[in-house]
């Protein structure tokens, strides 16, 4: 069974190109293979990891509603099955999926339900999953049953959003779907962080994996709109996530 990592945060904080290093980290280190899950309405996985997508799971399930959507002599799930992956953009070392949008009106059920199916069967041919998530973990219990292992939330050095990373945390834990550790990850910080930030975050249950700090190649590199998950080994960042992956992940996919 994969070992399945979740990335989450409010919007802006560094949670896609944490989920970047992420998947760059383990195909170096050889923890291989791996599927980067886009589950992000606002869907850029892609664009950190250097891919172009096709299509993804939402037109998968709209088009399985149709009747035309299936090839004649093909049932459902063999058309579904098909359909998810055809949706797979694959590179060296690692696999891309990208869940899209969200559910409109009407019934999803039995599409959700085929999906469900075969994602799992899908990502039981990966040694990791790294999911890039939204803020709030209902659409991944949606696709997937399987548990999160690990969980990082990402935060900027701002109270607020320390505050949306612990509301993330204990949502996961609520739900069900969390069965490993939660870490925090403190993203784009100038300097040394103030003890008011380290305390804040002890505050409110939160235990700080690592520090990346505010970075101008990447900011650069992410404004032409280069993948940020291809940043020279010898980046700050690069660094400091390699370290906090090393600290927290070695070990635990075997």
């Amino acid at each position: 069974m994969s070992f399945v990592i979740a990335v989450a945060g409010k919007g802006g904080v560094g949670k896609t190109t944490t989920a970047g290093l992420l998947v760059r980290y383990l195909v170096e280190n050889d923890l291989t293979p791996v599927l980067a899950v886009d589950a992000d309405s606002n869907s850029n996985f892609n664009e950190v990891l250097g891919l172009e997508i096709e299509s993804t799971l939402g037109d998968a399930r709209e088009e399985m509603k149709s009747v035309g959507g299936q090839n004649p002599g093909m049932t459902k799930d063999m058309f579904i099955e098909m359909r998810v992956n055809q949706c797979l953009a694959e590179a060296e070392g690692f696999d891309l999926i990208a869940m899209g949008r969200p559910e409109g009106a009407g019934c999803y059920c039995a599409a959700n339900h085929l999906l469900t199916d075969c994602m799992d069967r899908l990502a039981d041919n990966y040694r990791y999953l790294v999911v890039d998530n939204e803020a709030g973990m209902e659409h991944l219990s949606r696709v997937t049953t399987q548990r999160i292992d690990l969980l990082y939330v990402v935060s900027d050095p701002s109270r607020r959003s320390l505050t949306a990373a612990s509301r993330v945390a204990s949502l996961a834990k609520e739900m069900g779907v969390l069965k490993g550790r939660t870490y925090l990850v403190l993203s784009m910080v100038r300097g040394d962080p103030p003890q008011v930030l380290l305390d804040t975050a002890k505050e409110l249950g939160l235990e700080v994996a690592g520090i990346l700090p505010d970075n101008e190649e990447l900011a650069a590199c992410d404004l032409s709109g280069q993948p940020t998950s291809q940043l020279p080994a010898d980046n700050p960042v690069v660094r400091a996530a390699f370290e906090m992956f090393a600290a927290t992940i070695d070990g635990n996919g075997d």
